[in-house]
């Protein structure tokens, strides 16, 4: 992998990153706080991404000699280095899935009282979201549109401070494949579904869903929790959430593929917090804090500064660590992974389009110099040569507290 990016500071100095956060402040906070092993996992892959931890080659100018190491990536998806690779990849792979239509964006939000509830059952009602999502919109494709819809799910787990504000955000072509597959049923160029009539059909889906999961004791009920554990108690939670307003959010209709790809870019790859959002890392009488900026949705989508106590921090950005194996991008309809080839190839036919050749795979290179502008293979000292790998350099063990051994695997 190529050499570190550092974001800069005014003046050219570095400024804090996730990772320098947690080798500073991360083992105090694990002999605080007992942790779950994917968050373990998590904060040791962000600590050691890029480090000679890893391991990684050292490059060399042939031209001028000069050499530099490059330390591996970890590759964890929650590690705000690794994202822009993996977002630029993602989006290659998915260019030949778009279509010359109008995209919509839907947002589902969970109400905020079942979040004690979900931080302990992650995986579980993550998966009765997307199934409750997925449900509800093949529903309104089939009663108002006459077909099947396509559409990619993303989940996020946060707000912009940093919170538990679990929502999907869904991106949905703008028209339905006839179930026989003889038409393309276009949709309205600015209208998709009322949001008020998704959010009862929605909740409704979701409450049966969690409702069947209790009774089949799938879930689990520790701490703050354990009182919903009486059949009485969960019953009630049901009852008032079925008497709650859920929110269901259109977003502007995207009206290119350009856009498309953007909006994509924006929502799929993104982690709970990036690294440029981090503005300092101070000392004070109560300890140490992390400052860091966010948009005020509430107030004009103004930019504000937060300023949190830095176990505080810490903690809530693991909140947003998935379960290992969980997969946060969901396709559904005829967008699928099992028929996406076919039924997109029909798509295409019925809206007279030619058929996309494969894509060519591009190289960590070629990507990079996309995402970046820069060729990170040119020689930063003469500008003229090329940086070609001279040696190995091995993983160099370093112990940090009970975190010791080879490099974990990503989740």
């Amino acid at each position: 992998m190529p050499p570190a990016h550092q974001h800069q500071a005014a003046g050219g100095k570095r400024s804090p990153e996730l990772a320098d956060i947690f080798r500073a402040f991360g083992e105090s906070y694990r002999q605080a706080h007992p942790l779950p092993r994917a968050q373990l996992k998590v904060m040791r892959a962000i600590e050691s991404c890029r480090t000679a931890a890893l391991g990684g080659h050292l490059q060399q100018c042939d031209t001028c000699g000069y050499q530099q190491p490059a330390y591996n990536s970890c590759r964890n998806r929650h590690c705000p280095k690794c994202g822009s690779l993996a977002k630029a990849q993602w989006l290659e792979d998915r260019k030949a899935d778009l279509l010359p239509v109008g995209y919509f964006h839907l947002v589902f939000t969970l109400p905020h009282e079942l979040n004690p509830l979900i931080l302990v059952n992650k995986k579980a009602l993550c998966d009765i979201l997307f199934k409750a999502v997925s449900q509800t919109l093949l529903e309104f494709g089939r009663t108002h549109l006459g077909g099947s819809l396509g559409f990619i799910c993303v989940l996020h787990t946060w707000d912009q401070r940093l919170r538990d504000h679990f929502h999907l955000h869904c991106l949905i072509p703008g028209g339905a494949l006839s179930f026989d597959g003889s038409q393309w049923i276009a949709a309205r160029r600015n209208f998709l579904f009322s949001v008020k009539a998704l959010s009862p059909v929605f909740r409704g889906k979701f409450l049966a869903l969690l409702d069947q999961a209790f009774v089949k004791e799938q879930l689990q009920f520790p701490g703050r929790t354990a009182a919903l554990a009486e059949p009485a108690a969960f019953a009630d939670l049901i009852c008032s959430l079925r008497h709650k307003q859920w929110v269901v959010y259109a977003k502007r209709p995207c009206s290119s593929p350009a856009k498309v790809l953007d909006y994509l870019g924006r929502y799929t790859q993104r982690v709970a917090l990036s690294n440029n959002r981090i503005l300092a890392v101070a000392e004070t009488a109560e300890g140490p804090c992390v400052t860091f900026s966010y948009r005020d949705r509430k107030h004009g989508d103004c930019a504000r500064t937060m300023t949190l106590p830095a176990d505080e921090f810490i903690r809530r950005f693991l909140l947003h660590v998935l379960p290992c194996g969980f997969m946060r991008i969901r396709h559904f309809g005829f967008l699928a992974n099992r028929s996406r080839k076919p039924k997109l190839h029909r798509c295409r036919e019925l809206l007279d389009l030619e058929q996309p050749s494969p894509p060519a795979r591009k190289s960590a290179r070629q990507l990079m110099l996309e995402v970046t502008g820069c060729d990170l293979s040119l020689c930063p000292t003469c500008h003229v040569g090329t940086l070609v790998i001279f040696a190995q350099l091995p993983p160099i063990e370093i112990v940090t507290g009970s975190l010791r051994g080879p490099p974990l695997d990503s989740s």
